[in-house]
């Protein structure tokens, strides 16, 4: 007699397929997944990213006689406050601060470098824009080196 093959019979050890291995590893891959997107909301991980301040400034040097830096705030973007210090030979020797687009900070060569008469002296001044931001985060708008 033949052996007859119906309709609800086991298959063999080798004429099972591996897809139902593959399933249970991707239902778990996404369970794994949504679990970790689920508890990133719930946590809160999402809010406690911190962005960079930006702003617009334009920093201009004169050399004439009495040389002088001008800042001036020209685009907000996220900024509260913008901080200007001049740096010359390695020293702050300037601090300004400006509240409000279109606010101008103008810093003579007399309050940068000291002895502004002596014609050896490098005049060259670096000159930092920090933006504060809405949650007290600062960041480097912009720093230039000009020649007053």
């Amino acid at each position: 007699m033949r052996d007859q093959i119906t309709l609800f019979d086991i298959p063999d050890r080798d004429d099972r397929g591996v897809s139902p291995v593959i399933g249970v590893i991707l239902m778990v891959a996404i369970t794994v997944i949504l679990a970790a997107v689920i508890a990133s909301f719930v946590l809160g991980f999402g809010s406690n990213v911190s962005e960079n301040v930006q702003a617009g400034v334009d920093i201009q040097s004169t050399q004439s006689d009495n040389g002088q830096v001008k800042v001036t705030w020209i685009s907000e973007g996220t900024a509260e406050t913008l901080y200007v210090n001049t740096t010359h030979n390695g020293s702050v020797t300037a601090n300004e601060t400006l509240n409000s687009v279109g606010d101008t900070a103008t810093i003579a060569e007399s309050d940068i470098i000291e002895d502004s008469s002596d014609s050896t002296e490098d005049n060259t001044v670096t000159v930092t824009v920090i933006g504060e931001g809405e949650s007290g985060t600062r960041t480097v708008v912009a720093t230039k080196d000009v020649t007053i």
